[in-house]
């Protein structure tokens, strides 16, 4: 039994590889979704049938009951528009385990692992092994946990405590109490291994070990401006891969420990390309030195004058553009915009004009977001283009369609180098002979930056709901 237990942990680690690699390109994304599903369905099945005892089977058909209808009712209920929000609870979740994990790990072996009260009897250099997965596994655990419900709060832009603002919080020496926290809890972890007494290891290591990780957790994501958000998101998915891996260790669960570090893994990966992108770097965002410095103009400052066009011109300027390129961001998926987007994209089409989208990698509050908006309107892969793929093509462009994009697409990052988003690759849209800018309103984005796009003399505003003025533009062509 135990050798077909591993052969399904094989295979399971295999197809969750096969999954990575599938949701790399659109057009296999289905298929990598479809392997991660079963390879996971053959994972629980593979660890039900290694349970032996009946109480252990209740717990578990109890906690799948009570887990799956959450899933369910959160699947069904939230909009694509919130998927970043859910994707920070969920990683939540995964640091919490890593918690429990750690510390029913942790008294099993009733402290030092001594004879008369250990469940596993470790001794050694196994037992030294084990002890460091714990406290390793704890700190994770706890930092991805308070940090991605700090990520949630942002993200959601309904609370009202200063951690959970989009502006970063900056607090007096916060390098200092980074590092003061990583360094007390090195030392504890020293002490932790050190002893052999059950009631020091417990409340004076690991207990404040782990309210110090918490701590931590909270204050390394609030310290980071909204604007990194995407790229906060996918730090935490790498947190939360290692905390699952660290389980692993914890559980001498094989399939753990390969697909915690796969997800630990390719969550680091794409922080860095992500950082990359932005030019960024990495230990930058995560110490919070970005989105801190103060704005040469204020958001509520005005930099010129603005041009507004109602839908029915900027019809009739569609109607005389040989070349269009079509910018989203995250206000399209509020607007959920998506579809009337395709349908004027596929009118144009028709009428032989050369329609093109630019997606900027961070466009959204998830990397891929526009990506998944669009391939769920239809719109066709291969006019879907990476922001180095379309940046050169702006200047031979006659109309540019900017719906709901705000910090994507702003001068301010690579003309003004005070800017809190100075250096930040952006599409320079603004090279386009006609700029159209969809909005709501004047507000600034999410970093809180004004965008001096909006007053170039090639930019005009068409303000109300993006789906609505696209429906109308529609009608009109």
């Amino acid at each position: 039994m135990t050798g077909l237990i591993h052969v399904a942990y094989i295979i399971s680690a295999l197809l969750f590889i096969l999954s990575l690699a599938g949701l790399s390109k659109q057009e296999t994304a289905k298929l990598g979704c479809t392997s991660g599903i079963i390879g996971m369905a053959i994972a629980l099945a593979a660890t039900l049938i290694s349970v032996n005892t009946p109480w252990g089977w209740a717990i578990i058909v109890v906690a799948v009951i009570i887990g799956a209808g959450i899933g369910l009712y959160l699947a069904k209920k939230v909009e694509m528009t919130q998927m970043p929000e859910l994707v920070a609870m969920l990683h939540s979740f995964v640091g919490l385990a890593a918690v429990l994990v750690g510390f029913n790990s942790f008294l099993s072996l009733g402290g030092s692992g001594s004879a008369e009260v250990s469940a596993v009897a470790l001794t050694g250099k196994e037992l030294f092994i084990h002890l460091v997965e714990v406290f390793l596994g704890v700190f994770i655990g706890a930092v991805t946990f308070t940090g991605s419900i700090v990520a949630y709060g942002k993200l959601n832009g309904s609370f009202k405590l200063a951690i959970f603002k989009s502006k970063a919080l900056v607090l007096p020496g916060k390098n200092i109490l980074n590092v003061l926290a990583l360094v007390v809890s090195f030392a504890l972890m020293i002490v932790f291994l050190s002893t052999t007494s059950f009631s020091v290891q417990l409340c004076v290591c690991l207990i404040p070990m782990t309210i110090i990780a918490f701590l931590f957790g909270i204050h390394l994501v609030a310290s980071i401006g909204g604007a990194d958000m995407p790229v906060v998101i996918s730090m935490l998915n790498s947190y939360s891969g290692w905390a699952a891996a660290a389980a692993g260790f914890m559980l001498d669960n094989d399939l753990l420990i390969v697909t915690g570090s796969l997800v630990g893994s390719s969550g680091a990966i794409l922080s860095y390309i992500m950082c990359k992108a932005m030019n960024r770097s990495f230990i930058s965002v995560i110490l919070g030195g970005f989105g801190n410095k103060a704005e040469a103009a204020s958001a509520e400052e005005e930099q010129g004058e603005i041009r507004e066009l109602k839908c029915s011109d900027v019809a009739d300027m569609l109607k005389n553009a040989n070349s269009v390129v079509i910018t989203p961001g995250y206000g399209m998926a509020v607007a959920q915009a998506q579809y009337p987007v395709a349908e004027l994209t596929k009118k144009l089409r028709d009428k032989g004009v050369n329609v093109r989208f630019g997606i900027h990698p961070v466009a959204g509050r998830l990397p891929g977001h526009m990506n998944v908006l669009l391939a769920e309107a239809k719109v066709p892969y291969d006019i879907v283009l990476e922001m180095d793929e379309i940046n050169d093509d702006f200047s031979d462009t006659d109309v540019v369609l900017v719906i709901g994009a705000n910090d994507t697409v702003n001068p301010a990052a690579l003309e003004n180098p005070n800017s809190p988003i100075a250096g930040m690759p952006v599409l320079e849209v603004w090279n386009a002979k006609n700029v159209i800018v969809f909005k709501r309103s004047m507000n600034v984005g999410y970093s809180g930056v004004q965008n001096p796009l909006f007053f170039k003399e090639n930019s005009y505003m068409c303000f109300g709901d993006a789906k609505k003025s696209v429906e109308e533009i529609v009608s009109n062509l």
